[in-house]
């Protein structure tokens, strides 16, 4: 039996709620597996996924869906030493990380 983390379907509306993500660069710090990118990715500029987990990102790498590869990265890091300047994102999420 697999966690159904949103088993209502609430959570892409949820995110959209609280930020305008057309257009902009996103850095999503412990993307894990991508559940969450995908709820918004669609309409951002440029996202980045940050995980430490090679594993985790692997498989987010794999579920890409296709028309999302061209702007969509995982990077393999911890958030406490991020290998992106400042400044280069316009929102950042953290999401089931802790």
């Amino acid at each position: 039996m697999s966690l159904d983390k949103d088993p209502e379907g609430s959570e892409k509306g949820s995110v959209h709620r609280f930020a305008d993500f057309k257009g902009k660069r996103v850095l999503e710090i412990g993307c894990g597996e991508g559940r969450l990118t995908w709820k918004y990715a669609g309409t951002s500029h440029l996202t980045f996924g940050l995980d430490p987990d090679l594993a985790a990102l692997r498989i987010a790498r794999a579920d890409s869906p296709a028309r999302l590869r061209a702007n969509t990265k995982f990077i393999c890091a911890g958030a406490q030493n991020l290998p992106i300047s400042s400044g280069t994102f316009d929102i950042a999420l953290l999401g089931w990380s802790l």
